[in-house]
């Protein structure tokens, strides 16, 4: 019995550790956007003239 409740907290620890683990890697990556490309009917709009 003693031995399912240690084997029991060690699987317990390692899976608290790779959370721990994972959370942290998940907040120190780093975002990056892409910037936005104008799309082409809004460039036609830009070159019209004026009457």
């Amino acid at each position: 019995m003693i031995t399912v409740l240690v084997i029991s907290i060690i699987v317990i620890l390692i899976v608290l550790a790779l959370s721990v683990l994972t959370i942290g890697k998940g907040y120190s990556y780093k975002h990056t956007v892409d910037p936005v490309e104008p799309l082409p009917e809004d460039e036609g709009k830009k070159e019209e003239p004026e009457k």
